[in-house]
């Protein structure tokens, strides 16, 4: 017989395969650890459900803590691809609800805990919006820890308000700012603030990239892909109202449309990510015990 010079096929087989091999589909089950591709988050799932006309799933990670993903493709298990899928006896779904209640943040809630008295430390946010969003989503959480939500009105006397807060050890500052990136207005006034003699090591100052603190919304709670570019001249918020379709020409349309758009948030899920993790940094900074 005539020796194959070539070797077998390489057409042959499934050559296109991925390296870890085709996703195949594994009903979402309360307790099975998967990770997501993207972000490499590993956890349990705890509940799946639908959020926004789409269903979403929780995973829990070690720690306790949760983040929700999209239900579908784009997780492994045991390092192999797999894509979620909802289970359709629901009843351990149900009852790993029932048995773990979790407040909009994502973290366990505790029955029976009356908020504390206010502790000394605080967080500062620029707006009222922001104020409105961090309660809704922190707000049982901050309540456990006794930390008030104090508003800034905007940066420009951020040197002044951290003068006069007077921050120690067991009166921490946290500071929530707008649109934080490098070359803007915002950051060089926090620069200016953080190297004065009034700040320190008991004040954090973190921020968002985004124009307002309505953009950290998710856009597909809107049932938009990205939040649109509004030309530069033009009132950003009244330009989104106008996107948006809804009444945008005085400051009380200004007002009608943030509860709108507020209301679409329900849990941290709603929120992008840029936001939660900000958030959940001043939150920690604020209830470090204090020595």
């Amino acid at each position: 017989m005539t020796p194959d010079r070539y070797g077998a096929d390489v057409l042959s087989g499934d050559w296109r395969a991925p390296r870890r091999g085709r996703s195949v589909s594994l009903p979402a089950e309360v307790g099975v650890v998967v990770e997501d591709v993207e972000t490499g988050w590993c956890g349990a799932i705890t509940r799946v459900e639908k959020a926004g006309g789409m269903h979403v799933v929780h995973l829990e990670d070690r720690r306790g803590r949760s983040k929700a993903f999209p239900l579908g493709p784009g997780f492994l298990l045991d390092g192999r691809p797999v894509e979620l899928v909802a289970v359709k006896d629901t009843t351990a779904i149900d009852a790993a609800r029932k048995a773990t209640t979790r407040t909009a943040s994502g973290s366990r809630a505790v029955a029976g805990v009356t908020a504390r008295v206010a502790a000394g430390s605080r967080i500062f946010v620029e707006g009222r919006h922001d104020a409105e969003l961090v309660e809704k989503v922190w707000g049982d959480d901050l309540r456990i820890e006794g930390v008030v939500v104090d508003l800034l009105e905007g940066v420009d006397d951020l040197t002044s308000v951290i003068r006069d807060f007077k921050p120690t050890a067991r009166r921490r500052m946290g500071v929530l700012v707008d649109h934080l990136v490098p070359g803007t207005k915002e950051a060089r006034i926090v620069a200016g603030a953080m190297a004065s003699p009034y700040a320190g090591e008991h004040v954090l100052v973190v921020g968002h990239p985004y124009i307002d603190v309505w953009q950290s919304v998710r856009p597909e709670r809107l049932g938009w892909q990205q939040w649109p570019v509004i030309p530069r001249g033009r009132s950003w918020k009244h330009g989104i109202l106008a996107e948006l379709g809804w009444p945008h020409e005085s400051q009380a349309d200004v007002a009608r449309g943030w509860k709108q758009i507020l209301a679409t948030v329900r849990t941290y899920a709603d929120l992008q990510p840029e936001l939660l993790g900000r958030v959940e940094e001043l939150i920690d900074f604020v209830t470090v015990p204090s020595p």
